[in-house]
């Protein structure tokens, strides 16, 4: 999907159908809001809050209809897949909040810099292909040195702070850093 296109869309249609949703969300479909990245996501990932039963009906129904218009997109394109770093984000993250689209039917905020990106470097580490993402939000040599301790927390593996730092300094390099 095209975040943008994909979420302006469904703001109409929400809209058309008297619903609303105010939420947070992050990862590709956030990056595209922000204009970090041009690319296309397969989801939109909602961090909060949980999706009411009837958003959750509208997105596959509106899914549907994209699909008989020919457009590739999943029944569960709009998710809660990383609701639980809510539990692990800074103190005050959500005083960070960060404005990306205000239609009328959808209302979408995103994490604050440093939130969004311990996020993105989290899930660098974790499954090892954001690192496009990572790439593009452009992390300055101070802010890899000041969010690795929250990456290295985030996993209780012995091995995991040594793989976040390894991690870290191969996206350092990448970026021109002396790391």
């Amino acid at each position: 999907m095209l975040p943008t296109e994909t979420l302006s869309a469904f703001d109409v249609f929400l809209a058309q159908r008297g619903l609303r949703f105010e939420g947070v969300i992050i990862g590709g479909a956030a990056l595209a809001l922000l204009g970090v990245t041009t690319r296309q996501t397969r989801d939109c990932d909602v961090l909060d809050p949980l999706l009411p039963d009837a958003i959750v009906g509208a997105s596959r129904e509106f899914a549907r209809e994209q699909r008989a218009g020919g457009f590739d997109l999943i029944d569960g394109w709009l998710n809660n897949g990383p609701r639980s770093l809510t539990d692990v984000l800074a103190i005050g993250w959500r005083d960070r909040l960060v404005d990306l689209h205000h239609g009328r039917g959808l209302i979408l905020r995103t994490l604050g810099r440093s939130d969004l990106l311990c996020s993105k470097l989290f899930a660098l580490c974790d499954r090892g292909f954001d690192l496009p993402d990572c790439l593009a939000l452009a992390p300055s040599e101070v802010e890899l040195l000041e969010l690795e301790p929250w990456v290295a927390y985030q996993d209780a593996n012995p091995d995991w702070p040594a793989h976040v730092r390894a991690t870290l300094q191969s996206l350092g390099r990448k970026l021109g850093h002396g790391i």
